[in-house]
């Protein structure tokens, strides 16, 4: 079973193709330029260079976000008209189980966070269970303050993870219980997301068509809220 996988959720966009068990090939670009500038050029390259026909696919592994609105619907409306034109199943993975998928291995506690603006963050909580990240705490919002607080009061150990860990960097050093990830582990990769694609396509999971998936923003966009922020003041008078 081949499978592809796209993540244009964050800054940083990801393609690779799982064979099974094996990967075959992962490139990822984590630039300013836009998705729409990279995401086609390196998904063709990359197919490419693994003399793999997209004819060959099985399936589609999309990162649903949450995470950029622009990054989201670029990744979403590429991984729809490959499934469409070639009538390719797509399976839908959020970007914060993926940052838990990249620590596998990873015997602590793991707090998944990218930045969600104003202070806050889109975050979820994995552990390892069975040589498998599970999920303990579902995608949310978060002040930054209080869920550093939080995972404080544990007196457990964790480890945080995501593109976030930057921005808070300061806020994160002063808290002994709280381990940062290395950089590579910080970006969604392809990788990680293709392979929590292959065990959901395996057991029936979250398995959609070009018609019935759609991003998760978990919130309405800055613009959209500064829309309606708009409006209220018009229909006050103000």
């Amino acid at each position: 079973m081949k499978i592809l996988g796209i993540d244009t959720s964050t800054m940083a966009a990801n393609v690779a193709v799982l064979e099974d068990d094996k990967l075959i090939c992962e490139y990822s670009v984590n630039t300013k330029k836009t998705h729409s500038q990279k995401l086609m050029p390196m998904m063709e390259n990359m197919l490419n260079l693994s003399d793999i026909d997209i004819t060959e696919i099985d399936a589609i592994g999309i990162c649903v976000g949450p995470g950029s609105f622009t990054g989201l619907r670029i990744g979403m409306a590429t991984a729809k008209a490959m499934a469409h034109v070639n009538n390719i199943p797509i399976i839908g993975v959020n970007s914060l189980e993926i940052l838990g998928e990249n620590m596998n291995l990873c015997s602590k506690k793991i707090c998944s966070i990218l930045d969600a603006q104003r202070n806050q963050v889109y975050t979820a909580k994995y552990i390892l269970e069975d040589n498998k990240i599970k999920e303990v705490e579902e995608v949310s919002i978060a002040q930054i303050d209080n869920l550093l607080q939080e995972l404080e009061a544990t007196k457990e150990e964790w480890v945080i993870i995501g593109e976030a860990v930057y921005k808070y960097k300061d806020k994160i050093e002063n808290i002994s219980n709280i381990t940062m990830s290395s950089p590579v582990n910080n970006i969604t990769k392809a990788s990680s997301l293709c392979t929590i694609a292959r065990n959901k396509m395996m057991e029936n999971k979250d398995i959609h068509n070009c018609y019935d998936i759609n991003p998760m923003y978990i919130r309405k966009s800055q613009a959209e809220e500064q829309y309606e922020e708009k409006q209220k003041r018009l229909r006050d008078g103000k």
